[in-house]
């Protein structure tokens, strides 16, 4: 088990929650560098109609109201599936050093998939990315949320 994994699942059974609302089961948490919780999110488009209202950027709101800065420069964001092109500008956007991050989103991922925008060199800040973390369990609640919709 490494040190992401108790994240991880704390992010999973936040993912769960979406499926109360239709939304599909994604969560996010920022953490401090002290392990304090900065910041949850989970998909909330469905719940809201708003197309920005993915994990991601739920969470990063929630963490830079908290501390009263959009530099979130010490924190580290997990999310369940790994970000999409609109959460990895977010990502940049907010200084986040570090993503861990569980499934693999092989049509709209942009941390290494279809895009590796958060590695890009041309751009001003570069994050450390840790993948495939408890990847088999996301997946696992993605591919179950898809497969009832059918």
């Amino acid at each position: 088990m490494n040190g992401y994994d108790s994240w991880m699942r704390e992010a999973i059974a936040d993912a769960r929650l979406a499926l109360g609302t239709g939304d599909v089961p994604v969560a996010a948490i920022v953490i401090a560098a002290d392990g304090t919780v900065l910041g949850r999110g989970r998909n909330e488009r469905e719940l809201h109609q708003d197309p920005t209202a993915h994990a991601e950027i739920v969470a990063i709101r929630e963490a830079a109201r908290a501390t009263g800065d959009w530099h979130l420069t010490g924190a580290t964001l997990v999310v369940t599936l790994e970000p999409c092109v609109m959460c990895a500008g977010a990502i940049l956007s907010a200084r986040i050093p570090r993503v861990v991050f569980g499934a693999w989103d092989d049509k709209a991922g942009a941390v290494g998939s279809v895009y590796d925008v958060l590695r890009d060199r041309r751009l001003n800040h570069r994050v450390e990315v840790v993948a495939g973390v408890l990847a088999e369990e996301c997946g696992a609640l993605l591919l179950d949320f898809f497969q009832s919709r059918r």
